[in-house]
This record gives structure tokens, C-alpha cells and sequence, in this order.
């Protein structure tokens, strides 16, 4: 069951909400007007770096014959995939440094070493779940499509296969986003034509002719007889590659407390709310330098669902006013080791396989799902919303903690998924 009234659920007032999406409109024009060469420097030197190390670990595959250069120019090359994919290719398609006016360091002009084009995940991802996160129905970045992460979506028999399922998403990710836009479902249930499925359906495929040709045939022949030893290190990049966007991208969308939204929430949105709603939508995981920079800056998931335009070298320093903030209006600031959110995630991919009837916690009370329905006239008697007449505040991060006191224990969850079925439709999701 997902959050309808997003006002309601957050436990704070109109003028709460506004002055929230004021603070949150002052931090990007801050950082938009304090933009300047460092911030060139910065993604200049990557993109610098991430060819220098392509380069090198293409150099070392000439003798990948030979097990030492074969496992160095294979890990150079999937730390380049990931550098160009997270930290630039992402970044740039999104249009953080469109303010340098570069015509190669732009959204109009790059393309990734990814098989989606980059206009049509622009599409999907700038425009759809940039606009429309977690919203049911309209943004389908919510288990893209094959994979249940909430209990709003119907269980199917197919579901009990989703541990397979998700390692598979996890290993040929770039090929599972390639065809995204494309639509297919759309067209084989009838509601989209193949002329208009056309144009994007043989874009993709070229995309996809041609990297596949990159990476498994014109990069071998260039190392001559170990044309297989090369093809098999670009394999393993991609594969690299592949787990680590799924990593990354997983952990900031599906872990515990990551939010869900109805139609009905996004139809008669504010400002104010639509920033609630990004930051109560995503989560963030905790890293130095090195993991930031690996992930994209995607670690700081909240910020960049805030400001997805903003370059991501700025979203460390934004995301402390960003907490900041959370904290003063007593609201959530999800975030926690990358381990730890990774196995969240895992639990409920794992959890979700079975049919709702079999799950104890309530449908509007669940780790991975809630609603303001939760908020049970014995739960609210301990919150208020906004500041109370001493002008303290007791609302949606006190009101998790009770939430979480309320759902049955790991063992109680245990007893009940044993028990034969019968009629639970009173306590089940």
C-alpha cells in the first residue's frame, strides 16, 4: 500500500511543506550561481584519467596470453566501464555540465560505452523516473519492469523465480536497460504500433551492432592471437560493469524506508511536496572518496533525486544541509553502510517471492511498503504534526520507529509464513 497523501504521511503542515521547498530552491541556486572552474577541472581530469586507464588496460591486453597482463588489463578495463558509465556517462547524459557550454562534455552530443542510446535513456530515465519517482503506474524504474519490490504489485507464480530472475537482471544489466525505451511489452499487448515502436527498435539495434563489434571483434583483432583472451577481459568488464550499476543503482532505490506513491499523490503535487517525495523515495549509502567517485556520486541518491541536473561532484557538501534540513523537520534521512543497504534490498527481493498471503506484516506497515494508513489513531496519540505549543516536533522519524515496534518479530514472521493458509485477509498484505 503506498502513500497517497504524502502531507499526511510526513506529518507536517502547508507551511512546513513550503518552507521546506524554499530551503531546497535556495540550496540549488547556491550551488548553481557558485559554479566555476573547479567544477571544470574536476570533470575534465576524470574523463582525462578514465581514457588514460582504458588505454592502459588495452595496452596490457596486446599480451593477454599471459595470465599477469590478462587479469591487469581486464581490471583497468572495468575500472574505466565504470568511471564512463557512473560518474560520466551518467552524469553528462543528465545534463550536470551543460553549463560549460563544451560540445563534447554535453547531453546533446555524448554517447556511453553502454548498449541503451543515450537519448532514449535520457528519455526514461531524465524524463520518466526523474519526474515520476515511485510513483505506481508511471515510473518503471519500480523493478524495471520484471522484478517485485513492493506489495502493490499483483504476485504471480513467475515471482517465486525471483532470485533467478534478479541475478540475471544483475549480470547482463546493460542488455536488460537496452531495449527500455523501446517498449516492446507496449507493442506485443497491442497498445503501441510497430511504426511507432520502429524508429527506436532500430536505433537500439544498431547501438547494440555496434558494441558489440567494439568489444568483441574489433578490439580483439587489434591484439592479434590473443584475440579470445581480449574478447573474454571485455566480457568480464562489461559483467563487472554490470553488477556495479545494478549495486549501486539497487541500494538507492529498494532498500527499507525507500518510499512508494499513488497517482492520486502526484496528481495535485506542490513544489514543496514533489521535493518530499524525492527525498523520502531514495536512499543514500555511506563511503569515502573512492566509493563516491565508483558509484557516480550516486551514493548521495537523495541529493541527486533533488537536483538530478546538479553536477555530482557538489552532492558530498550538498547532502549535509540536505540532512540537515531532515533533521529540523523531524523527517528521515535514509542512509546506512553500502553492505547494509545491499542486503536490505536482497531481503526484500527475497521476501517478495512469495504470495502476500504469506507475509505477517500489515500491507501499510511493511519494510519495504508503507502508507499513512499505518499511522493508527494508538501510534498518532504519541505524534502531532508540525510544532507543538512548546515549538517542538514530533512527527514522521519517531512515527518510523513506532512503526517498526509494531510489525511482528523476525520469529513471529517465520511462524506465520509456515502456517497453512487460511484466512489472513485481515492481517496480511
Amino acid at each position: 500500500m503506498a502513500i497517497t497523501n504524502i502531507q499526511a504521511y510526513s506529518h507536517l503542515t502547508d507551511e512546513d511543506i513550503e518552507e521546506i521547498g524554499r530551503r531546497f530552491d535556495a540550496i540549488k541556486k547556491e550551488v548553481e550561481d557558485s559554479l566555476g572552474e573547479d567544477d571544470v577541472k574536476y570533470i575534465k581530469n576524470l574523463i582525462k584519467f578514465q581514457r588514460g586507464t582504458e588505454l592502459t588496460g588495452r595496452a596490457l591486453l596486446l599480451l593477454s596470453h599471459k595470465k599477469p597482463f590478462f587479469w591487469a588489463g581486464a581490471s583497468l578495463l572495468s575500472l574505466a566501464k565504470i568511471l564512463e558509465n557512473m560518474e560520466i556517462g551518467h552524469n553528462v547524459i543528465h545534463g550536470q555540465w551543460d553549463w560549460m557550454n563544451d560540445p563534447v562534455i554535453h547531453s546533446a552530443t555524448w554517447e556511453w560505452d553502454m548498449n541503451c542510446p543515450s537519448a532514449q535513456w535520457a528519455h526514461t530515465h531524465n524524463h520518466v523516473h526523474h519526474t515520476y519517482t515511485n510513483i505506481l503506474g508511471m515510473d518503471h524504474d519500480v523493478g524495471y519492469g520484471v522484478l517485485r519490490v513492493t506489495r502493490d504489485r499483483k504476485w504471480t507464480p513467475m515471482h517465486a523465480f525471483q532470485p533467478v530472475t534478479n541475478a540475471i537482471l544483475a549480470s547482463l544489466f546493460q542488455w536488460a536497460i537496452a531495449f527500455y525505451d523501446v517498449e516492446l511489452g507496449r507493442y506485443f499487448s497491442g497498445r503501441q504500433t510497430w511504426e511507432e515502436t520502429k524508429p527506436k527498435f532500430w536505433e537500439t539495434v544498431g547501438k547494440v551492432r555496434n558494441q558489440v563489434i567494439k568489444d568483441y571483434v574489433l578490439y580483439p583483432a587489434l591484439t592479434g592471437p590473443n584475440f579470445l583472451h581480449t574478447a573474454k577481459a571485455n566480457m568480464l568488464a562489461n559483467l563487472v560493469r554490470n553488477w556495479w550499476s545494478y549495486a549501486v543503482i539497487f541500494c538507492g532505490h529498494f532498500p527499507d524506508e525507500t518510499e512508494t506513491f499513488t497517482k492520486a499523490q502526484w496528481e495535485n503535487e506542490t513544489k514543496g511536496e514533489w521535493y518530499l517525495r524525492q527525498m523520502l523515495g531514495s536512499a543514500n549509502f555511506r563511503g569515502g572518496k573512492i566509493l563516491t567517485i565508483m558509484s557516480g556520486n550516486l551514493n548521495y541518491q537523495i541529493e541527486h533525486h533533488l537536483y538530478p541536473n546538479m553536477p555530482s561532484n557538489r552532492l558530498a557538501a550538498v547532502g549535509k544541509q540536505v540532512e540537515a534540513i531532515a533533521r529540523e523537520f523531524d523527517l528521515p534521512y535514509n542512509t546506512d553502510s553500502f553492505p547494509v543497504q545491499f542486503s536490505k534490498v536482497q531481503r526484500t527481493l527475497l521476501k517478495l517471492t512469495l504470495p502476500n498471503s504469506m507475509l505477517a506484516a500489515k500491507p501499510e506497515n511493511a519494510p519495504e511498503v508503507r502508507s499513512e494508513a499505518a499511522f493508527t489513531p494508538d501510534i498518532e496519540q504519541h505524534l502531532h504534526v508540525g510544532k507543538n505549543e512548546q515549538g517542538e516536533r514530533r512527527g514522521l522519524f519517531p512515527g518510523l520507529k513506532l512503526l517498526k515496534q509494531a510489525r511482528p518479530t523476525a520469529m513471529e514472521a517465520v511462524k506465520f509464513a509456515l502456517m497453512r493458509p487460511t484466512k489472513r485477509a485481515n492481517v496480511t498484505a
